[in-house]
């Protein structure tokens, strides 16, 4: 027998998904069955499995060793992460966090920078760089969703033994050539607020990026796109058709200037690839886009400034009940920026 003690992390979820955490092996239909026989129970008394955990709530689970062996495999240690090697230690520089909610960065990987840009007990925003995945693609990548958890391991926001079940993860996706905020929750009431949040589109999310063409007035549209998977590309149009999905999108031009515009997005519907096919089907292409860009002004680009990726960063959110978050234009984008002359204007 098991006597497991519910703590803030874990409640707030099912009793049934919990157990599914903790005997992450066995079918739900064994879940049930030992609820049902009571070999499973909540505060001494028989449970459904519906039941919302409260924190101090005592689950035993009345399983011989050998059984909870069999349907539970532990598995919390991120694989590239040693707490007993210096190059992951977190280590907090000379900008790191203050009272008044400033950059703080940790070193988590060679090639990884951490940048807290917002933290509080429940949810975590980081700078994701260029060229970094935002989650893993194959079993061996190290992406922002480990970094996170690295350190949220090393920071002590959570230990080893809570990651058993419950696991920091990330609520928004950017390709890996586009860098800016990533949203996680830390917590379980935090994942499930961002959920909500992200479900029901009541995040604002801004997004800058340098286009082919003077854009002289905003464009607030609507469209369809669809997705071709096999050549993992997306196209626009006007109307509705089998496997098209609906989308919305705001341009604001910022600065025109020289046969380019600086641009802020808004992005009401999050549909892969939907700024830059959008962009593309309105003749506006994005500065060093390979997929959807000019070949003409991506070869000038990566001539004149070794431009290899699209030029896209998401650089604002407003959620509600929480500070604005915001994550400085990176040094690539400003450098660019600079030498076309496109200026933000200053009330922006």
């Amino acid at each position: 027998m098991q006597e497991l003690t519910i703590t803030d992390l874990e409640s707030g979820q099912r009793l049934n998904k919990y157990m599914m955490k903790y005997l992450n092996q066995a079918p739900s239909s064994f879940i049930y069955k030992m609820l049902r026989k009571k070999n499973i129970t909540r505060n001494g008394k028989k449970a459904s499995g519906d039941e919302i955990l409260e924190c101090g709530d005592v689950i035993k689970v009345f399983l011989a060793d050998e059984t909870i062996e069999k349907f539970r495999v532990v598995n919390t240690k991120n694989p590239h992460f040693d707490r007993g090697s210096k190059q992951h230690d977190i280590v907090k520089s000379a900008d790191s966090a203050t009272s008044d909610g400033s950059a703080q960065t940790s070193r988590q990987k060679p090639g990884i920078t951490l940048q807290i840009l917002y933290q509080d007990p429940d949810i975590l925003a980081v700078h994701k760089p260029v060229g970094v995945l935002s989650q893993k693609a194959k079993k061996d990548d190290y992406s922002i969703n480990e970094a996170i958890v690295d350190y949220c391991l090393s920071m002590r926001i959570l230990s080893e033994k809570q990651l058993e079940t419950f696991h920091p993860s990330i609520s928004n996706r950017l390709d890996r050539n586009t860098s800016g905020i990533i949203l996680a929750g830390i917590s379980l009431k935090g994942s499930q607020m961002l959920a909500r949040i992200l479900k029901g589109h009541t995040c604002e999310k801004y997004y800058y990026t340098i286009v082919a063409g003077e854009m002289k007035q905003r464009i607030h549209e609507k469209a369809y796109i669809v997705k071709d998977t096999k050549k993992n590309q997306s196209k626009i149009q006007k109307l509705e058709s089998p496997g098209a999905s609906m989308i919305e999108t705001a341009f604001t031009p910022l600065c025109v200037k020289n046969g380019f515009t600086l641009l802020q997005v808004q992005l009401f519907t999050g549909k892969s690839h939907q700024i830059r096919a959008h962009l593309q089907s309105l003749g506006y292409p994005m500065a060093g886009d390979t997929k959807y860009g000019n070949p003409a002004v991506n070869r000038k680009l990566r001539e004149r400034y070794h431009l290899n990726h699209q030029l896209l960063h998401a650089g604002r959110l407003v959620l509600p009940d929480i500070p604005e978050i915001t994550d400085p234009l990176p040094a690539e984008f400003k450098k660019i920026a600079d030498g076309l002359e496109l200026k933000f204007p200053t009330s922006h």
